[in-house]
């Protein structure tokens, strides 16, 4: 049995110091159930009190215990009294000229994460964060440069998926025909952090958002991304079963340590081995590979014939992302031509290689580009060069 990751990070705990009441958003249903029970609730009762609560949460988007009609109201008032439907502060929202939707927010302790939501045609995905801050300091990524500060919790990661939900007006109203477009139809682990080093945080919130009389979105439409925090990845897909996207990057170890720090823990040969299972274990079609285009780094014919032989054997896509440039980088973009010819290579090899569209760069909302503004630009791009050549 693996032994479990530990790191010396601060998770908020559920009881918030502000107001002495639990949040109930990021419970999994369990989880509620006890703590309606350690209220006062019956035993008996708490199931079917659980139903009516997670529906008004999460189906109908109810803040306000008052609001829930078909519970009595010395019960409504007693939930008032013990809990709380808290979702992080919205403290800035920015909309690029292509629609993307930017938002920084507010949580426990005057912290501060990102959100994106994307809109697309047919589908709408919103790119939540997990930590504030990130641990893994990749060279080429904007979060990197930001110092892990703590872990989120499960409700305030569903919560960025809440207030999504708020600003697009997606809830539905009592009595309204039944719409069944949804406009956050996919999520993505992509944010601020790494997932991974968050586990439980992440199983619960998930959980949350995959449970079908809520949010109700499938374990297909909900991708996590990590760098390869290798012990975790079996329990991913046991725990989680979502779909599995690696930031790979490069196609060498001397380069991959440099691009993505981690790999000096896991190298290259260790996390393919650990993905080879992934999609029996998950039942997931195919894992993707998220590989930034960089000038002159890992963008040579050579890198691209090597990466299709590394994944050789894996059901696997490659999403190739042309680096998104922000203040102090140091690295450039590879030129669309390149990037094309390297596309070419991996879809002759029979892989599918699509090339990410950059979007939100207006607004720095693309890959790889966010980081809260109590942090941004802190750091001269003399630190920045000099922390990429360790």
């Amino acid at each position: 049995m693996t032994a479990p990751i530990t790191q010396d990070v601060l998770t908020i705990p559920r009881k918030l110091p502000e107001t002495g009441r639990a949040n109930i958003v990021g419970l999994t249903r369990d989880q509620l159930r006890e703590a309606l029970i350690a209220a006062g609730t019956p035993e008996k009762q708490a199931r079917m009190r659980v139903g009516q609560i997670w529906q008004w949460v999460y189906h109908w988007g109810v803040r306000d215990f008052a609001l829930m009609t078909n519970l009595a109201k010395d019960y409504r008032a007693l939930l008032a009294e013990k809990f709380e439907i808290s979702v992080p502060e919205v403290v800035t929202r920015q909309v690029s000229e292509d629609g993307t939707r930017k938002y920084l927010l507010r949580i426990a302790g005057g912290h501060e994460v990102e959100a994106v939501y994307i809109p697309e045609e047919n589908r709408g995905t919103l790119c939540v964060s997990s930590q504030v801050g990130c641990t893994l300091t990749c060279s080429f990524c904007h979060t990197g440069t930001q110092k892990l500060v703590r872990n989120l919790t499960a409700g305030e990661i569903v919560g960025q998926i809440l207030l999504a939900r708020d600003d697009l007006g997606e809830w539905p109203e009592p009595g309204a025909p039944k719409d069944e477009t949804r406009l956050v139809s996919n999520v993505v682990l992509m944010g601020m952090g790494e997932p991974l080093y968050n586990f439980d945080a992440v199983r619960d919130a998930m959980r949350v958002t995959m449970d079908g009389e809520g949010l109700s979105l499938s374990r297909r439409r909900i991708t996590l991304s990590t760098s390869g925090v290798v012990p975790e990845i079996a329990k991913t897909a046991e725990e989680i079963g979502c779909q599995l996207a690696i930031s790979f990057h490069a196609t060498t170890d001397a380069v991959r340590d440099v691009l993505v720090p981690i790999n000096r823990k896991w190298n290259i040969e260790t996390l393919l081995n650990a993905l080879r299972d992934y999609p029996k274990l998950s039942n997931s079609e195919r894992i993707t590979f998220e590989y930034v285009m960089l000038d002159g780094i890992n963008d040579s014919d050579e890198d691209a014939r090597r990466l299709v032989k590394l994944i050789r054997g894996i059901p696997a896509k490659i999403n190739l992302i042309p680096f998104n440039e922000w203040p102090g980088a140091p690295y450039k973009r590879s030129s669309w031509e390149r990037i094309e010819k390297f596309a070419d290579i991996i879809y002759k090899a029979g892989y599918a290689s699509p090339i990410r569209t950059p979007r939100g760069e207006d607004i720095m909302a693309a890959c790889g580009q966010l980081k809260s503004a109590t942090e941004r630009g802190r750091k001269s791009k003399a630190q920045v060069e000099a922390e990429a050549r360790v």
